[in-house]
């Protein structure tokens, strides 16, 4: 406990003396005024007689009476004292006028050895975070993958294929689609499908942030940058994605003067953070995401079309649900079965009427919308195992879309069966009729292809 009547300069002198680093002070002609005892110890004198000395006459290779006429700091500068090499500051000292009237030395690293087995313990240290961070993903296992893209119709399959092509690349891509369609799930099984997977994909969303902190976000600033800014500074998510994957969601929401910004971090892989004056190379992939029109977007002149072109080296279009009606079935099977295993309840199936429900229903809020349904539906789920109509909306109950060519008097298996003739008329067509070329679109076998064209 501090004796509260000890006055600051006896608390000051305490400090110097005791403190881990050398220290010395001389005034502005660079004779010594204060030298602490361990360092005048290292130099075989005693403070007697380093006081009041030119500093070049106490320590060797020294440079602060350079310091004290320069006034510009020297910060971790190796200087040789006795034969060994140390780690050295010297800082000029000012007055509240602000003149010059000394210099401040200190060794901080007393052997450059010590130095060199910090840096090597700092190293160490960041390699070991580095090896459990890849432990500590594999033990996760792999999230959000292809395979957690579930359907088996043709436009899913070949979209599918796309992204799975796109992810060896080192291009950015552009993701399409309605909302709900499942554009960060691509996104996440494009990045766990590339060699940057190792490294966590860094997400933001263009329109959850204001349009004034978007810079700060994108690349981060400096201490000292606005009013407000963090003392450390701050990373931005491009350098946070450095050797990684950069998602940018809801694109078409990023203001026009953010658009140049991330135009040109596109065009020379280089940030400079706000309040920097220097720039920093990084390696990082950008994903990009948007359910907006962006073509229109340009005719309006809302989104830069050299933006778009950078961006759309790649282009995956997600199909919306309404047109890939035959994945219905399974991919509510897989979401049942997903949301009742969170939700601990026992529910194991959809009677048929209730599966012919789903697939007539339009879904305008796509996949998102078909699971939010399902989840609504088992937390109404009695005793029975089983969802019926009654567990489902007003509106999907009531709903039917004749105009997709459904007879209400069908019963589901003949509806399924419908939806695999046009799959299987589709593929026919693009294959020009070449059946071989056909199960291999469908991604079925030729045996099985010709029993459900001899079946239908």
């Amino acid at each position: 406990m501090f004796d509260q009547n000890m006055n600051w300069l006896e608390l000051y002198k305490i400090i110097f003396e005791q403190f881990y680093y050398w220290l010395v002070v001389t005034d502005k002609d660079g004779i010594i005024v204060l030298m602490n005892k361990s360092y005048c110890e290292f130099n075989h004198v005693t403070q007697e007689e380093a006081i009041g000395k030119h500093v070049t006459e106490i320590i060797e290779n020294t440079r602060m009476h350079i310091v004290a006429k320069t006034g510009i700091p020297e910060i971790g500068q190796v200087q040789e004292i006795n034969g060994s090499h140390m780690l050295a500051d010297r800082v000029p000292i000012h007055n509240k006028e602000g003149e010059l009237i000394g210099v401040v030395g200190s060794v901080v690293f007393k052997d450059i050895a010590d130095l060199d087995s910090y840096v090597k313990k700092v190293v160490l240290m960041e390699k070991e975070l580095e090896y459990f961070k890849k432990e500590l993903k594999k033990a996760r296992g792999p999230e959000n993958t292809f395979d957690n893209i579930i359907g088996e119709s043709q436009l899913l399959k070949e979209t599918k294929d796309l992204a799975l092509k796109v992810a060896k690349s080192k291009s950015s891509v552009l993701i399409l689609g309605e909302s709900g369609t499942g554009k960060e799930l691509y996104a996440n099984a494009i990045h766990n499908a590339s060699y940057r997977r190792d490294f966590e994909m860094v997400r933001l969303n263009c329109a959850s942030i204001p349009h004034d902190l978007l810079e700060s976000e994108l690349f981060g600033y400096e201490y000292g940058a606005f009013t407000g800014a963090k003392k450390e500074g701050k990373l931005g998510k491009i350098e946070i994605a450095d050797k990684s994957t950069l998602f940018l969601d809801e694109i078409g929401d990023l203001p026009l003067t953010m658009q140049a910004k991330l135009l040109r971090f596109l065009q020379e892989k280089e940030i400079e953070k706000i309040g920097s004056t220097t720039v920093k190379k990084v390696d990082v992939r950008v994903i990009a995401a948007t359910n907006k029109n962006l073509e229109e977007m340009i005719r309006q002149k809302t989104f830069r079309e050299d933006l778009y072109y950078r961006l759309n080296i790649f282009k995956i279009e997600i199909p919306p649900l309404r047109e890939r009606k035959t994945d219905i079935p399974v991919l509510a099977k897989f979401l049942l079965r997903n949301k009742a295993n969170e939700m601990d309840r026992y529910v194991i199936e959809f009677n048929d009427e209730a599966m012919r429900l789903l697939i007539e229903y339009d879904w305008p809020g796509n996949v998102r919308e078909l699971e939010n349904t399902i989840e609504r539906a088992i937390n109404l789920v009695g005793k029975e195992a089983a969802i019926t109509k009654h567990h489902l909306p007003y509106h999907i109950r009531e709903k039917r879309l004749d105009h997709y060519g459904y007879n209400k008097s069908e019963s589901l298996k003949e509806m399924v069966a419908q939806l695999e003739i046009k799959e299987i008329k589709n593929a026919l067509e693009l294959s020009l009729g070449n059946k071989i070329h056909a199960a291999k679109i469908l991604k079925i076998s030729r045996t099985s292809l010709y029993e459900k064209i001899n079946r239908y």
